[in-house]
């Protein structure tokens, strides 16, 4: 009803039935059906109208004379809203991994900020999926399977993963030769690779192995470093060993038997309208990890 007030208001301004329907990019056959479903709703008429002119009926002008204030007022309040949802401006509160978040996307945070002056950023880092709903966060980044498929979703790029160890501890210890042999070796877990899923080469079965780890920690930077230090095995992310592969403190371990690699994606709640800020730092992120060597995919 409050589409047909509104009309009913442009109708009384523009002169005419036909004069409202070309500003309302309306067919005039339109434009008086829901004239009249006002009128039948309303239980009156408002317009008299004939071939040649238009004429508010005494409960016509009464009614438009109160529904007018009202009715630009609305339209005021809109116009001030989409002007704001439509600004690049205020604060985004963003869920993210910590290693992902302080490691390969610190430039696409820094960029962001210089390229949005008016724009503040909360990140919430954890290595734990947040929630993201009882958070109030606009968005998260997460990594691996989504679970819950009320959210929002859009993939930003994939996440390889590796297997390495430090060439003296390979030298020490061996090399093993398949998911069986890594029983017998010290073994280091990230928390959230907890469960070692690899991929027989031989007949491309899936094996999920549970390792018991000698060191097990939550941070993959420390994770990281142990392995360097040569206390054993460790299954990261492709990006955090990069370096040490690169420098040659790392080697990688089974590299054949790799699982798929794990998909980066942007969530956020089917509840939540993205202001036009939220939807500047959705681009951003993905036009960054879509242009990063190790990220993109």
């Amino acid at each position: 009803m409050l589409d047909d007030l509104s009309l009913f208001v442009s109708i009384v301004e523009a002169g005419s039935l036909s004069a409202a329907a070309e500003k309302e990019a309306l067919p005039t056959a339109t434009v008086t059906r829901r004239l009249q479903a006002l009128e039948r709703r309303l239980g009156y008429r408002l317009l008299a109208r004939s071939a040649r002119r238009m004429q508010l009926t005494a409960e016509g002008l009464q009614y438009y004379e109160q529904c007018r204030p009202l009715i630009h007022g609305l339209r005021q309040a809109t116009q001030r809203l989409d002007a704001m949802l439509g600004a690049v401006e205020g604060n985004i509160r963003v869920l993210a991994p910590i290693n992902l978040a302080s490691g390969p996307l610190t430039p696409a945070w820094a960029s962001f900020m210089k390229k949005y002056p008016n724009v503040s950023v909360e990140l919430v880092l954890s290595n734990a999926v947040q929630d993201l709903v009882g958070s109030g966060a606009d968005l998260a980044i997460r990594v691996g399977a989504l679970q819950d498929s009320a959210l929002m979703q859009r993939r930003l790029g994939t996440s390889e993963i590796v297997m390495v160890a430090a060439p003296s501890y390979l030298r020490a210890a061996g090399a093993p030769d398949s998911a069986e042999a890594l029983r017998t070796h010290s073994l280091i877990v990230f928390e959230s690779l907890r469960n070692w899923t690899l991929r027989d080469p031989q007949d491309n079965t899936e094996i999920v192995i549970q390792p018991h780890p000698r060191f097990r920690v939550n941070e993959m930077g420390l994770a990281v470093a142990m392995a360097e230090a040569g206390l054993g095995i460790l299954l990261c992310p492709s990006i955090q060993a990069h370096a040490g592969l690169a420098a040659g403190t790392l080697a990688a371990v089974l590299p054949d038997w790799m699982p798929e690699p794990r998909q980066i994606y942007a969530v956020w709640s089917q509840q939540r309208y993205l202001p036009a800020r939220v939807r500047a730092l959705l681009e951003h992120l993905a036009e960054f990890i879509g242009a990063h060597p190790l990220l993109k995919g």
